[in-house]
Order: C-alpha cells, then sequence, then structure tokens
C-alpha cells in the first residue's frame, strides 16, 4: 500500500478498538534505572508498585472515569504478573479481567497471584496459562525481540477471537515495543513513529486495529441491506414509468 495515501476505508464489523496499558511504575523500575542488569534478577520478576505507581494509577482511574472509558471498555486483558494486575485493578475498578498471555514471559505461579477477591477473574487457557508454573522463565535470560513479537503477534490474532469490540490491555513496555514494531508499515512516517513510541509507566494510547486477514468471523450489527424482499423498489420504479420525459439516469 502507498504510504502517502491519506485515507482509506475498513468495513466497521472488522475493526476492534484497543486501549493499551503499560503497568504503573514498579519496584523493578526504579531498581532498573540504577543498573539495568537487575531486570534480568529473580528478585524482581514478579515486582510490586512504588508508592509513586501507585499515585500513577489513581490518575489513570480518575482519566478513564473523566472520558468514559469506564462505560465503554467491555473486558481488561492483562498480563499475569503483580504489577500489570494491580495496574488493571486500580485503574479499572471491579472489573472482570481476563489473565491472558499478554505480556512478559516470566510471571508468579498461578496458585499465587495476588488478586483481589472481589474482582472477577478468567483464567485464559487458550492463550497462556496452560501451566501451574512459569515454563518460559529463566534466570539471567532475557526472550528475544523476535520472540516476544511472535508471541505479540499471536496476542492480536487471538483477540480477534473475542466477541468483545473494545478491549483494554495491559501489559509490559517491551511487549507493546515489539508488538507494535510489527504494524504500521502501510502508514505514514509519522504515524509509524507515532505507534511505536516506547511507552511510559501507566501510559494509555487508544488504537483500533483491523482484520485484513478474514480471522475474526462477526458479522455487522449495524449494517442494513436495503431492499427487502429483493427485487424492485417498486414506488421509484412506479414514478419513472408515468413520467416518460424524466426517465434518464435516476440517481441511485
Amino acid at each position: 500500500m502507498d504510504s502517502s495515501a491519506t485515507t482509506t476505508l475498513f468495513p466497521l464489523h472488522r475493526t476492534k478498538i484497543l486501549h493499551l496499558v503499560r503497568h504503573a511504575q514498579g519496584v523493578h523500575n526504579v531498581e532498573g534505572e540504577k543498573d539495568f542488569s537487575a531486570y534480568k534478577s529473580e528478585e524482581f520478576f514478579d515486582a510490586q508498585l512504588t508508592p509513586l505507581g501507585w499515585e500513577q494509577v489513581d490518575n489513570l482511574h480518575e482519566h478513564i472515569h473523566e472520558c468514559g472509558l469506564d462505560k465503554k471498555v467491555e473486558l481488561v486483558v492483562v498480563s499475569p504478573l503483580l504489577r500489570t494486575l494491580q495496574t488493571a485493578v486500580g485503574a479499572f475498578g471491579a472489573t472482570t479481567l481476563m489473565v491472558a498471555n499478554a505480556g512478559n514471559s516470566n510471571r508468579s505461579a498461578i496458585s499465587s497471584l495476588n488478586i483481589p477477591p472481589f474482582v472477577a477473574v478468567e483464567l485464559c487457557r487458550e492463550q497462556l496459562i496452560k501451566d501451574e508454573e512459569d515454563v518460559l522463565w529463566e534466570a539471567d535470560v532475557r526472550e528475544s525481540k523476535e520472540a516476544v513479537a511472535t508471541r505479540g503477534m499471536e496476542f492480536i490474532n487471538w483477540l480477534w477471537t473475542r466477541k468483545e469490540k473494545e478491549i483494554a490491555v495491559v501489559t509490559h513496555r517491551a511487549f507493546l515495543r515489539q508488538t507494535l514494531a510489527e504494524l504500521g508499515d502501510d502508514c505514514h512516517i509519522t504515524v509509524q513513529k507515532e505507534i511505536r513510541k516506547p511507552f511510559a509507566n501507566c501510559e494509555l494510547r487508544s488504537v483500533v486495529i483491523i482484520d485484513r486477514g478474514l480471522i475474526g468471523s462477526d458479522t455487522s450489527v449495524t449494517n442494513y441491506p436495503g431492499k427487502i424482499p429483493i427485487g424492485l423498489d417498486l414506488p421509484s420504479d412506479a414514478a419513472l414509468d408515468k413520467h416518460p420525459a424524466e426517465q434518464g439516469a435516476p440517481n441511485s
């Protein structure tokens, strides 16, 4: 597609709105800024939010309420790490969360996920949590960018199997960065930069994804087929028969 093109069309029912959120500041972020190798430390692999992180969550929660997203989002999909769970619950409130493979490759055991009891949680077995323990994480080993991007695109494709049209995803910077780097090649370079800009802690960015490959099978709830039953639009055709002089090319 010519990246200089300014507009395009796509059927509405083959789109979804995603509200992408990076988790708020975690303890590991503070340590990682001092020494980047701290990100590889098992000590911080499931870090919780800092006091500043909780302030960020409160501010995001207020923004979500003020702009009406709390009434629009149909599902919150969250990475199974403590900092993302804390961000999701704090920002979106007592809602239904779906824990899915939407983030880093390391996580706590399923039985130890620290989820508030008033929040309904679904463990999405087909997209993530097939094992009690984390079988992907290795000490002192960081997942390759290519592997993260592959998981990210699998996740995006999985979203098309969901019936919800407006979904929030609370995840991690690397997951967002490598996934979004795979998208937007058909956009203007300025739009590409906007899409691929790294996320700050607790940043929310809303995007629209489109189903070019017919991955989803939803039908439109707003399209209307017109003439029912199929046939001539009799009033218009009959009117033209009565006025032969006016039988030029009718407006369609």
